[in-house]
C-alpha cells in the first residue's frame, strides 16, 4: 500500500471503487481525515486519456456541488501514474451493504433514505448534471441517518469534452433506465428511473428486473412490467406502489420530470404513515432488532409463513391501479387544487378520479373535500351504497304488507 499521495499521508485502504482503490488519509495542513480515490493511469494510451478524462470530470462535477447530500470535494490531484480526489470522510455505511443483510427497513425509513437522496440528485440536475450511476453502492449512510450520494465519475455535464462512444452504455445494469440501455442520450429522467429501481429493491427484497445475464436483464427492463410492491411487502401502502410506477415509467413523458416532485411524494406519502417506532440504527455493523416481515420475502429469496397470496399474485397481470397515468392523476387529487386537476384531467384526457376509486387504493381523501384518509377504508363505500339498500329495503316492505293485506282479504271471503 502507498503511504503518501500529494501532500496527504495515507492511513489505510477502505476498498476498491469503480476506477480504483480508495483510501483513508490525513491533510496534515489542516489536521482533517479524508477520503481518497485514485485511479492507476498506467494504462495503453487511448484508454489513459478517456480515464482520467473521467476521473477529473467526476472532481469538476462533483466540485461543483453544494449540497448536504452529496459528498463534499476537496481537492484534486496527480502524484506518478495516480489521479486523485480528495473527498469529507463519511463515518457511515454504503447502502448496498445494508440491504446485503437480508432485512427489510421500516417502509418511512426507506421512503426517508430515497427522498434524501431525490433531493440530491434534484441539485445536481439544476446545476445540469445527472449522476448516470444511481445504485446503493454509491449512496453512504451516515450516523444519524443522513444520505450522501458519491461517485459521479460517469456524471454527464453539457459543457463535458468526455464523450463516450456511440451506443456505448455506461452504468450498472440493474439499474439502468431503459433509454441508457438501449445507448440513447439521457437526462435527469434517467436518474430517477434508476432511484425507482432502487427504491423497489429497499421495499421488497428484491430487483423490479432480474435475469440470469446482463442481456436478460436489459430485456426486463424494456418489457417487463414488476408486480406492484405492496404483493412483496404487505407492509406498503398502496400510495408508494404509484410513486413507484410513476418512477419506473418505462415512457420519459409519463415518469416523474424532476427529482425534486419525486422527493415531494415520497414525502409526503411518508408523513401519513404511522411511525415505525425506533429506527433502526444504520451506520452500526450488522443491522440489528429489525424483524423481516412475515408476509414478505427477505433478500435472499426466502418466503415468509403468510407468503402464498403474494405468491400467488406474482402469477396475475399488473392491476390498472398500478398505472403511471392513473397514479399521477390520483397523486394529483391528493395534492392540487381543484383547478390543477381539471387542468391536468384535459391534458391526460382522462376523468377525475372518483372518491371510490381514491378509497380502493386506500386513500379517500380528495383535494375537494372528501373523507379524511385517518378514516377506515370501507367509510366511502358505506356512503354510497347506504340509499340504494335504504331503498331496496323500503321497497320489500311495502311488497310484503300488500302481500298480507291480499291474504287476508282471501281468507276473509273463504271463510
Amino acid at each position: 500500500m502507498i503511504s503518501q499521495l500529494g501532500r496527504y499521508e495515507v492511513l489505510g485502504e477502505l476498498g476498491q471503487g469503480a476506477m480504483g482503490v480508495v483510501y483513508k488519509a490525513k491533510d496534515p495542513l489542516i489536521d482533517r481525515v479524508v477520503a481518497i480515490k485514485t485511479i492507476n493511469l498506467g494504462l495503453a494510451m487511448d484508454e489513459k486519456e478517456e480515464y482520467e478524462g473521467r476521473f477529473y470530470q467526476e472532481a469538476k462535477a462533483a466540485g461543483r456541488l453544494n449540497h448536504p447530500n452529496i459528498v463534499t470535494i476537496y481537492d484534486v490531484g496527480k502524484s506518478g501514474d495516480v489521479a486523485y480526489i480528495a473527498m469529507e470522510f463519511l463515518e457511515g455505511r454504503e447502502l448496498r451493504d445494508i440491504m446485503n443483510e437480508g432485512v427489510l427497513l421500516p417502509v418511512d425509513q426507506v421512503l426517508n433514505i430515497v427522498a434524501q437522496v431525490a433531493q440530491g440528485l434534484a441539485y445536481a440536475h439544476e446545476h445540469d448534471i445527472v449522476h448516470r450511476d444511481v445504485k446503493p453502492s454509491n449512496i453512504m449512510v451516515i450516523h444519524d441517518g443522513h444520505v450522501k450520494i458519491t461517485d459521479f465519475g460517469i456524471a454527464r455535464m453539457a459543457s463535458s469534452s468526455v464523450r463516450t462512444q456511440t451506443g456505448m452504455v455506461l452504468g450498472s445494469p440493474k439499474y439502468m433506465s431503459p433509454e441508457q440501455v438501449m445507448g440513447k442520450s439521457i437526462d435527469q429522467r434517467s436518474d430517477i428511473f434508476s432511484l425507482g429501481v432502487m427504491l423497489y429493491e429497499m421495499l421488497t427484497g428484491q430487483a423490479p428486473f432480474n435475469g440470469e445475464n446482463v442481456n436478460a436483464i436489459m430485456y426486463q427492463t424494456l418489457n417487463a412490467v414488476p408486480q406492484p410492491p405492496n404483493t412483496l411487502n404487505p407492509a406498503v401502502p398502496e400510495m408508494v406502489n404509484f410513486i413507484v410506477a410513476k418512477a419506473l415509467a418505462k415512457g420519459l413523458e409519463d415518469r416523474y420530470q424532476n427529482a425534486k416532485d419525486f422527493a415531494v411524494d415520497l414525502r409526503t406519502c411518508r408523513d401519513t404513515l404511522p411511525r415505525s417506532g425506533q429506527q433502526v440504527d444504520l451506520s452500526n455493523s450488522p443491522v440489528g432488532g429489525e424483524k423481516k416481515l412475515p408476509d414478505a420475502i427477505d433478500i435472499a429469496g426466502r418466503m415468509g409463513a403468510g407468503e402464498e397470496e403474494a405468491k400467488s399474485a406474482s402469477h396475475v397481470g399488473l392491476s390498472k391501479v398500478f398505472d403511471s397515468a392513473v397514479a399521477t392523476m390520483r397523486l394529483a387529487a391528493l395534492t392540487a387544487t381543484s383547478e390543477d386537476v381539471d387542468e391536468l384531467s384535459k391534458t391526460f384526457n382522462m376523468g377525475r378520479p372518483s372518491a371510490e376509486s381514491i378509497n380502493q387504493a386506500g386513500w379517500s381523501a380528495l383535494a375537494a373535500g372528501s373523507v379524511s384518509p385517518a378514516q377506515p377504508r370501507h367509510t366511502a363505500h358505506q356512503s354510497l351504497a347506504e340509499p340504494s339498500t335504504q331503498s331496496r329495503g323500503g321497497n320489500l316492505l311495502v311488497v310484503i304488507i300488500v302481500l298480507l293485506v291480499l291474504l287476508g282479504i282471501i281468507l276473509f271471503f273463504v271463510f
